[in-house]
């Protein structure tokens, strides 16, 4: 996968308060091209895998349980300097730290409901899209 993709999801409490719309707006009022885009719900074994690098945190069954607790959007992105570009998008993990107009400061809850995700580099981005998209799912 080329280094100008990223991989996001917009989380279960910001897909249940309605911002799905707002959030992809400002994607792609950021210059983000949408490449792949689905309407999905992670099984418990499935947020398990994907979050398998925080197995040993405190807070792993409770990121596992809410990231199951409905339904996500996934998608890939691309855009030049996609990573670092979408990263500086989104904001701090914590909104109260997160920079005036980003993503987890407009519409994330808390730490946990921190509204989305996004790759924190290229290996992991192309790693993301491809646990949730197959190579036809994604466009050019």
């Amino acid at each position: 996968m080329p280094t100008n993709r990223t991989f996001t999801m917009i989380k279960p409490k910001a897909v249940e308060n309605g911002h799905i719309g707002a959030i992809l707006d400002k994607i792609g009022a950021s210059g983000f091209k949408i490449v792949a885009l689905k309407l999905t719900q992670l099984s418990k074994i499935d947020a398990e895998k994907f979050y398998a690098v925080h197995n040993e945190r405190p807070f792993f069954n409770e990121l596992v349980a809410f990231m199951t607790s409905g339904p996500i959007v996934a998608a890939v992105l691309e855009k030049e300097n996609a990573v670092e570009d979408y990263r500086a998008l989104i904001g701090a993990t914590n909104p109260e730290e997160a920079a005036e107009g980003t993503l987890r400061n407009l519409f994330a809850e808390s730490m946990t409901k921190n509204a989305v995700h996004g790759s924190d580099s290229d290996e992991n981005a192309a790693i993301e899209s491809a646990f949730h998209f197959s190579e036809r799912e994604m466009f050019a």
